[in-house]
């Protein structure tokens, strides 16, 4: 690991609470961007950005909008268009929207900044703004406009490595830019999934190693339709995420950040009835796993990655 050396660029209004002191430093790669109309980003604008523009990076050829409340996802969807892209996400979490921050893979047009400029929302990032959008939106004062200018496809190799200090030493690791490796990834079940079910599960795979663990997230029509996050257990996590989806999930995708080792995760995506479950695998109890996802005809991918987040 190399030697890291940082220069104090400003003090933050405070951290994430006020009798937190915050400051903004330099590292060897920046992102370059511009906050519009003189406003100022805190503190947790900052991280919220950050988490955004990671799962957009993710699908940095595509209408994609990611919406995350408290550096916490909880919208993504992949669109024909980014009003058709926004809709989707805006519909897995309606509530938590608000007050949130949005990020978008392609310019923001008009009638999606409507729609934007009707919530609370705190912080929009964009590659651009169509002219009239920016002329709505730089009316409402509680809006912070963030154009950003590097390209998302370089924005994933930026800054490998993650830093956490603590009084047991100075924690240094390498970022998860982890991707499906195909002569890793298997359909293991007897029941075989379609290919719109694939494509689901590719896109929710991406979603997932960026939320913390144990996570699971539904999906369907490259759409997030419930994700459940930090729990202690995957069968928790999966049925927290179920329940978030609800009738959304038939014939839908599961994913989990780890190792799915219960069988009850098997039995809350039956009562979902759900069509497909993507996880690492790398169990002991795989065989019986697998088994059970062939009883009850879900097919199941194991992609032989974790994706644990801290």
């Amino acid at each position: 690991m190399r030697e890291f050396k940082f220069d104090k660029i400003k003090e933050l209004k405070y951290g994430e609470n006020p009798h937190q002191k915050a400051s903004l430093y330099t590292c060897e790669e920046m992102a370059e961007y511009e906050v519009l109309f003189d406003k100022e980003l805190s503190y947790d604008n900052i991280l919220n950005l950050y988490e955004i523009t990671r799962i957009l990076s993710e699908f940095y050829d595509v209408p994609a909008v990611v919406i995350m409340k408290h550096a916490s996802c909880c919208g993504v969807a992949l669109g024909k268009s980014i009003e058709d892209a926004y809709n989707k996400a805006f519909d897995c979490d309606p509530v938590s929207a608000f007050y949130g921050s949005i990020g978008f893979s392609k310019p923001v047009d008009y009638e999606t900044a409507k729609h934007v400029n009707s919530m609370g929302v705190k912080v929009l990032i964009a590659p651009e703004f169509h002219p009239k959008a920016l002329d709505l939106m730089k009316e409402n004062a509680g809006l912070k406009l963030v154009k950003l200018n590097t390209p998302l496809k370089d924005f994933r190799t930026m800054c490998n490595e993650e830093i956490k200090m603590t009084p047991f030493g100075v924690l240094i690791q390498d970022k998860n830019n982890s991707e499906l490796d195909k002569d890793l990834f298997k359909v293991v079940t007897k029941t075989k999934p379609t290919t719109e079910q694939i494509e689901d599960a590719i896109f929710a795979w991406k979603v997932i190693k960026h939320t913390s663990t144990d996570s699971a997230l539904v999906a369907k029509d490259f759409a997030t339709l419930g994700i459940a996050k930090n729990e202690t257990n995957s069968a928790a996590a999966v049925d927290s995420a179920l329940k978030i989806a609800c009738d959304g999930s038939k014939d839908a995708i599961i994913a989990t950040d780890g190792i799915i080792y219960s069988q009850d995760a098997i039995y809350a995506a039956v009562q979902g009835r759900i069509g497909l479950i993507i996880q690492p695998g790398g169990s002991h109890k795989d065989k019986e796993i697998i088994e059970l996802a062939d009883k009850y005809g879900i097919a199941m991918i194991m992609t032989g990655i974790r994706n644990h987040k801290y």
